[in-house]
């Protein structure tokens, strides 16, 4: 990405938190989903990547109903961008109460940490996994997330502001063994860990089937439930009317690093179980699937496996 590309995307993001918080709500929520409607008609690269990915989550779906989906996802990807930019300035008790109140499966993350190896929680990327993360760090006082490292740096610290402010502690995806050593401290001390599942960046993750296609999966979080006891938690989100739904599945059982390739399946089936429910509100606007890499990409990543 060149400097300028940057310096423009940092712009676009600053104006989104500072117009989302000025603007009323009913007119911010519109002025977003005008927006999403706009991207969609363009149909840009990361619109016509969604579409591939939502025919594979719904291959019965005709050409009509596979606008309209892409055109609700869309929107449910700008909506999590609205309520994003305006997280901080809304109104923390009401945001961990409607989660509260939504959430099912709390049971399993109790019964995880009254284990005492702590818990990992992998989710994909859907609904709005910040909203679910305030509710979480009011209920534990705090948790620990790694964030993919974004350029500019500006912009990367911006985000990493933004979010501990909301109460979590953010370990930057550096690629060496500095974040790995510090999961598994926390995992250690009986804490909890979030990671989202459903991209690997790293070049080395795990192959599944998704949705009936090879692809690669984080082996972390797997790895991390193998080589601590924690708990391996899948949790599915989605957006409601006002609001969101919350699912934390019961525990994947994973106790040797031999294990792990099984587990990051068991993983894959659980977020596939959930997104098919709710393709709508699945954020995936990059090319995830082997199929659809340029063949040096796939060529890399099959060596790496």
């Amino acid at each position: 990405m060149s400097a300028l590309s940057q310096r423009l995307g940092e712009f676009g993001y600053t104006a989104g938190w500072q117009l989302a918080r000025r603007m009323p709500e009913p007119m911010g929520t519109a002025a977003f989903a005008l927006g999403a409607d706009l991207a969609t008609r363009r149909g840009g690269g990361g619109v016509r990547q969604l579409r591939a990915n939502l025919a594979r989550v719904v291959p019965q779906a005709d050409e009509t109903e596979l606008d309209e989906l892409v055109r609700r996802a869309m929107r449910s990807y700008a909506r999590y961008w609205y309520e994003t930019f305006r997280l901080p300035s809304m109104d923390r008790a009401e945001v961990i109460s409607k989660v509260g109140a939504a959430i099912t499966g709390v049971e399993n993350i109790d019964a995880a940490l009254a284990e005492g190896n702590g818990a990992v929680i992998a989710l994909p990327h859907s609904g709005n996994w910040d909203a679910i993360g305030v509710w979480l760090a009011d209920r534990l006082g705090g948790f620990t997330t790694v964030v993919e490292r974004l350029k500019p740096e500006s912009l990367f610290n911006r985000f990493v502001a933004y979010r501990e402010s909301l109460g979590f502690e953010i370990v930057p995806l550096t690629g060496d063994s500095a974040a790995m050593r510090l999961l598994l401290k926390r995992l250690r001390e009986n804490k909890v860990v979030c990671l989202v599942g459903d991209r690997d960046l790293t070049m080395s993750g795990v192959p599944v089937r998704f949705f009936g296609e090879r692809t690669r999966m984080p082996a972390g979080p797997a790895r991390l439930a193998a080589t601590t006891g924690a708990a391996l938690l899948p949790v599915g989100s989605w957006f409601s009317e006002d609001g969101w739904q919350v699912r934390v599945h019961p525990r994947i059982r994973v106790t040797a690093r031999a294990e792990v390739p099984a587990a990051t399946q068991a993983l894959a089936d659980a977020f596939a179980g959930d997104i098919a429910a709710h393709p709508a509100d699945w954020h995936m606007l990059q090319k995830i699937w082997l199929a659809d890499l340029e063949a040096a990409e796939r060529a890399s990543l099959e060596e790496v496996g």
